[in-house]
């Protein structure tokens, strides 16, 4: 081998080497100090609670309020509400959207919970209307009712989703 190829060889070796030790290190920072848990409706001072649209949709005459699909059952959960763990009191509106479950920064709800995957769990609506919580692949599982998860499940009004210490409900 040339000494220009054995050269470059090394740089790149370098180069690899340096870049492994770097996340590591972003690896080991995470784990130690944990991640940045950002309070979503503190960046939007003044913003309204709904969007314009469900605003829109409530001012609307009974008749097209009910033309208007499930969103509008009686019985039906309206909110996502943490009951437990370091978020208590923060309530979610069912939109008719995914909501994600997780560690990660662009999760829905933010978990900063030690048994918490980064992307945990996701809570979705079905064609019926129904809400369903899937595990996404967790290490410590998704449990409802104390079952844990293994397929996607619908969700009953009231029931206990614990992932972690952190303990979720649908309600009215």
């Amino acid at each position: 081998m040339s000494e220009l190829t054995l050269t470059v060889m090394r740089l790149g070796f370098l180069a690899v080497l340096w870049l492994f030790v770097i996340v590591a290190v972003q690896v080991i920072r995470s784990d130690l100090f944990g991640t940045r848990v950002t309070q979503r409706g503190s960046a939007r001072r003044g913003a309204p609670d709904r969007p314009q649209a469900q605003q829109r949709q409530q001012s609307a005459p009974p008749q097209q309020r009910q033309q208007s699909g499930g969103r509008g059952r009686r019985g039906a959960p309206t909110k996502l509400v943490v009951s437990e763990g370091t978020l208590t009191g923060t309530t979610v509106a069912l939109q008719g959207q995914t909501i994600t479950l997780g560690r990660a920064h662009d999760s829905t709800i933010v978990l900063d919970d030690d048994y918490a995957s980064s992307r945990h769990a996701r809570i979705y609506p079905d064609r019926d209307g129904q809400w369903i919580v899937e595990d996404l692949g967790s290490t410590n599982g998704t449990y409802l009712d104390r079952t844990r998860l293994t397929t996607p499940t619908p969700i009953p009004l009231g029931a206990p989703i614990r992932i972690g210490k952190t303990v979720i409900e649908l309600r009215k």
